[in-house]
């Protein structure tokens, strides 16, 4: 696209998310993630039960009177959007490609961090790490953010998730929120995910299309590996070998999904058919219970 339809495309989703996150996520958000830590509050007198190693000697000292330091969490946190750009993403066959589904997810992700007083940055990958957007505070960091995805091209290539989330680890030493968002078509990716969940607070959002799923009996057709280039041709008229197909792509989002599971990693899954919102405010609600 060129730049005007791009600024246009870019406009239109900052409205449409900025709304969105006002009529339906605001409080979910604010409500589903920890602060990035907790930081001094005030001093005030002891009470029965305060932790006595809060207790602040200076004060008791001058005031001859026991006093504990008090804390409120910090709620300012780094939040980073991690992006896949490989081949696969340019795939869509409902109106809606997966890299803009990507993009509708960035958006109402990134309005709402910001609009709580977060910081948040990106970093677009393929088989290694594209593009980095250190985090920033406020709305102009959400436009240069839907630019950068919108007008990306992706190169065909596998993914590799191991090499964002290895540089996720390098750049970010303090605890930050970090949305994985992918097709996740990779196999090796298992051991840099088990460290940085262990830093991070890891959110996978998987993205497919009803295609990868699911194919409708349209005779012998030519399929693509859109990031190897690999072909094979399909006989979709036989119920067994679509069948075949369907149980194939339903084990690998499986597979996916108890890896995360096992990693105590939060996923939710969105196809291009789909609206985002109904499974982000279900994911926002279920940390939210579980806090």
């Amino acid at each position: 696209m060129d730049e005007a339809e791009l600024r246009k495309k870019v406009r239109r989703l900052q409205i449409l998310s900025a709304h969105l996150v006002q009529e339906t996520l605001a409080g979910n958000y604010h409500s589903a993630f920890r602060g990035s830590g907790m930081e001094f509050d005030k001093v005030r007198e002891y009470q029965v039960g305060d932790d006595v190693r809060n207790i602040d000697w200076n004060v008791t000292a001058r005031s001859r009177t026991p006093h504990v330091k008090s804390f409120v969490e910090e709620r300012e946190r780094t939040v980073f959007l991690l992006i896949d750009t490989s081949a696969s993403i340019g795939f869509g066959s409902e109106g809606r490609t997966k890299q803009d589904l990507a993009g509708e997810v960035a958006a109402v992700l990134a309005f709402s961090a910001v609009e709580n007083g977060d910081k948040v940055g990106i970093l677009l990958f393929s088989e290694g790490v594209d593009l980095y957007l250190p985090p920033k505070k406020g709305r102009h960091q959400v436009s240069r953010i839907l630019q950068e995805i919108l007008s990306f091209e992706p190169k065909r290539g596998t993914t590799h998730l191991a090499s964002a989330l290895e540089f996720l680890s390098r750049v970010q030493r303090r605890r930050c929120v970090a949305f994985l968002v992918s097709d996740f078509l990779d196999d090796s990716y298992q051991d840099e995910l088990t460290t940085a969940s262990g830093r991070h607070d890891i959110i996978a959002v998987q993205l497919a299309d009803q295609r990868e799923r699911e194919l409708p009996p349209m005779g012998l057709i030519r399929l693509e590996d859109a990031e190897t280039g690999e072909q094979r041709l399909v006989d979709t008229s036989s119920p067994a070998g679509r069948r075949l197909f369907q149980q194939h792509t339903s084990a690998l989002e499986e597979k996916v999904t108890s890896g995360m599971r096992k990693r105590k990693v939060d996923n939710v899954s969105i196809r291009t058919h789909q609206d985002i919102m109904a499974p982000l405010k279900l994911l926002f609600k279920k940390r939210e219970k579980r806090r």
